[in-house]
């Protein structure tokens, strides 16, 4: 079974992530096809509108920790990379349904979508530091603009969940569904941007990343460089080792 699906209709591809049994935790190979997914859609004449989502009980659990410590991303080219980059410059709109827990990447990765709606039992976090890095996906950025500078610190060095009414307070979501609803109503607002003319849509999203774009990449590759770094140091080796032992991380020493 693929952990990633893709599919197309009417205009719009839709990416599912489809790793339940595992929380939708990503994997190299998932990044890849996710990479994949978006560079044809970028290209592709009859995809209008791109769509993320998961399933009504979880959205994404983030890095599968057993894979991202046997293929770290070592290199600009990392699938994740490429994913990220070929998200923050994807043209056309993104739209993402959002339900249950969005930890890590499943949270910075809706900073590049331009419609999220979420479920009620949405629950965003990003734990970069409780597990010895620093945040991606140039959320570093887009949190502080988007929430100021006090929530996306509390957001970033407390890395504790914020549910689904605090994301539509701070403009990280557009509308609190139920669960059941979300990704139904994604995909009537995807279906709602298809009927419209294409080069509207993209000049219109050019126009408010305008001056953004090359910001967002400089910071990626910012982050990417720490982010490599500090995966060999102590810290993240102490966070890591306790993930996989089912303990508590002991960094007092660090």
């Amino acid at each position: 079974m693929n952990d990633i699906l893709t599919h197309r209709e009417n205009g719009v591809t839709t990416v599912t992530f489809n790793r339940l049994d595992k929380k939708n935790s990503i994997t190299s190979d998932m990044y890849a096809a996710m990479a994949d997914a978006i560079e044809a859609a970028a290209t592709d004449e009859h995809t209008r509108v791109l769509v993320f989502q998961g399933h009504e009980s979880i959205f994404s659990a983030g890095n599968d920790i057993a894979d991202f410590l046997d293929k770290p991303p070592a290199a600009q080219d990392a699938p994740v990379f490429r994913f990220l980059r070929g998200l923050a410059g994807f043209p056309k709109p993104v739209v993402a349904a959002v339900c249950g827990p969005a930890v890590g990447i499943g949270t910075t990765l809706l900073f590049h979508c331009d419609l999220v709606y979420a479920g009620d039992n949405a629950a965003f976090s990003m734990p970069f530091v409780n597990l010895g890095l620093c945040p991606e996906a140039a959320s570093s950025l887009l949190t502080t603009q988007m929430m100021g500078y006090h929530r996306a610190a509390e957001a970033l060095l407390l890395g504790e969940p914020f549910m689904a009414e605090a994301a539509l307070e701070v403009g990280l979501v557009n509308r609190v569904v139920p669960p059941s609803e979300a990704n139904r109503v994604a995909q009537q607002v995807a279906a709602k941007l298809a009927a419209k003319p294409m080069s509207s849509l993209v000049e219109t999203k050019r126009l408010m990343k305008h001056g953004q774009s090359a910001v967002v990449l400089a910071q990626m590759n910012t982050e990417a460089a720490s982010f490599g770094r500090m995966l060999r140091e102590p810290a993240a080796r102490e966070a890591f080792g306790a993930f996989m032992a089912k303990r508590k991380p002991d960094f007092s020493q660090l």
